[in-house]
């Protein structure tokens, strides 16, 4: 179990996320935030599955406070990225979306005990997970975007003077 200190820095990197993002994107048009490197997912649905992976994870941590090891669900993200508001919705949504969830997930998270970060939820492809594991992994999965955005646009030829 990760000590206060810890906790603290990943609860910053989480509560950051809308602000850094918004940061790399402001400069670039829409063509360039469209734009699909071979293989890959565009910067634009890099942003709207950060609020859909967001959005689950976060109501997966108040199932897993306020059930007993509640068994989530999973879904596939590749299937959720290429749904039409995903490729066609300007980034602005998911960006709002993300402002406010991150305000309320660091604060959920900056609230919770011992006790209540050991609790745990069952996912059928990952198993037993505990509140902290899902503060860990999406600190981390906010960081990965930012880089795959910034690849994403490299990769398509818009150059990215913003560094993660």
């Amino acid at each position: 179990m990760h000590n206060a200190q810890e906790r603290a820095a990943l609860i910053a990197k989480l509560r950051a996320l809308p602000a850094r993002l918004e940061a790399l994107l402001a400069p670039l048009s829409e063509a360039q935030l469209s734009a699909v490197p071979d293989g890959a997912w565009s910067a634009k649905q890099n942003v709207h599955h950060l609020a859909d992976a967001h959005m689950n994870a976060f109501i997966r941590v108040k199932l897993a406070l306020l059930e007993d090891c509640p068994t989530l669900k999973p879904y596939n993200q590749d299937d959720w990225a290429r749904t039409p508001e995903a490729a066609e919705l300007p980034v602005e949504s998911s960006l709002a979306i993300l402002r406010g969830l991150h305000a309320r997930w660091a604060h959920l998270f900056e609230s919770l005990s011992e006790a209540e970060f050991a609790r745990e939820a069952f996912h059928p492809e990952n198993g037993f997970m505990r509140v902290l594991d899902f503060l860990d992994y999406y600190a981390a999965h906010g960081e990965a975007h930012l880089r795959q955005i910034h690849q994403a646009l490299e990769a398509t030829g818009t150059p990215v003077t913003w560094s993660y």
